[in-house]
């Protein structure tokens, strides 16, 4: 006597694989269609950047613009990018991890994402 095959019909494995891709790619779309701001010294150095960490834009106050302190400009744009790099690893980690699980073991974003955030 034959047991009933208790494996999930392949079909509904491919459409639930198929479905998971375009959820994916979808978040992905999203993610960098998204800017996320940065910001360092209380708003005087901003740093505009997509969810895929490309830099579209960059704001100085005037008042930091100081000839005698080139060092301390510089560490509020290194503070202002930093700040934007980790709201775009947040916003991919919103947008896929929830889709990661259960994808890889549980690896999650580390294995999506490359290390992004």
């Amino acid at each position: 006597m034959t047991q009933p095959n208790q494996n999930p019909d392949m079909n509904e494995l491919i459409a639930q694989a198929a479905q998971m891709q375009a959820d994916l790619q979808k978040a992905q779309e999203e993610i960098l269609a998204t800017n996320v701001e940065g910001t360092a010294g209380n708003g005087l150095v901003t740093v505009t950047m997509t969810g895929g960490a490309e830099l579209v834009d960059l704001n100085i106050d005037k008042s930091v613009v100081d000839p005698e302190d080139v060092d301390g400009l510089q560490d509020l744009i290194i503070g202002a990018f930093k700040d934007a790099h980790e709201k775009a690893g947040q916003l991919a980690q919103d947008k896929i991890g929830p889709l990661s699980q259960g994808m890889n073991g549980g690896a999650g974003m580390d294995g999506l994402m490359g290390g992004m955030q």
